[in-house]
């Protein structure tokens, strides 16, 4: 079930959905909180964050700080510290008791960071919270795709993968050896994904200067996501794409 609710006249709209999934938090090992009730509340628009009902959390581990945390849509949060298995998250934990939206009262929000490791049922999580709404679906196909830098062809393949994941452009993942790999740079840059896993990251060279950060390969993908296991994408923001000869149009995104 949904809900939505606006909190005053300028105040941003938040979606709040009652989740089904089971859900825990530890913290230097031991557990903090674990909920089969847990309230999934969109505070920013890509994915949502956990809000435990407080007896599903255990409340000797929080100490109250003087600290108040203020959200023009939630209201004013009390901050707590977490001490758990020999560690201490500062801030770990936030409760907002007068807030204008009543579903949030009686929750407590678990800051994601600060916990060293999240569990939906018995499958770890990581980066950030999975939104129930989220698809991803990883297609063979045989459509002709070409990428190029600064009028450089850097991969051109007829045996992409294509993978179509929610709110995100289609993403065109290559085999290795379809692409230039002469003139790809491993980087430094590691980046996450709650439903594809670990990614290591590519800058390319061409145009007699170093491009970072326009490709990347998930060597070993989460089970869901084998399909693109040791396959090569690129920034479709950041790159020309033709697909089946055309040039696409640069897609506005979160990483343009």
């Amino acid at each position: 079930m949904g809900v939505a609710e606006t909190t005053a006249r300028t105040a941003p709209r938040l979606r709040l959905e009652h989740g089904a999934k089971r859900i825990r938090a530890y913290l230097g090992g031991a557990l903090v909180a674990d909920t089969t009730r847990p309230l999934l509340v969109w505070e920013v628009p890509y994915y949502p964050t956990y809000y435990f009902p407080a007896d599903d959390v255990r409340g000797e581990l929080l100490q109250a700080e003087d600290t108040v945390k203020h959200s023009p849509s939630r209201g004013d949060g009390q901050t707590f510290t977490v001490s758990a298995g020999g560690k201490q998250a500062v801030a770990g934990a936030l409760r907002y008791p007068e807030s204008p939206i009543p579903e949030l009262r009686e929750l407590i929000r678990l800051e994601w960071n600060a916990m060293d490791a999240w569990f939906e049922e018995d499958e770890e999580v990581f980066v950030h919270p999975r939104d129930p709404h989220t698809r991803i679906d990883i297609l063979a196909s045989s459509r002709q795709v070409r990428v190029e830098v600064e009028g450089e062809t850097i991969a051109d393949s007829a045996s992409p993968r294509l993978l179509f994941e929610t709110g995100l452009p289609p993403r065109y993942y290559l085999p290795k050896t379809h692409v230039r790999m002469d003139l790809l740079e491993r980087s430094d840059t590691i980046t996450h994904c709650p439903y594809k896993g670990q990614a290591e990251t590519w800058s390319v060279r061409a145009g007699g200067r170093l491009h970072e950060d326009l490709a990347w390969s998930y060597s070993t993908p989460l089970p869901e996501s084998q399909k693109i296991a040791g396959l090569i994408a690129f920034y479709n923001e950041k790159v020309d794409l033709f697909v089946d000869g055309v040039l696409q149009e640069r897609p506005s995104s979160k990483f343009a």
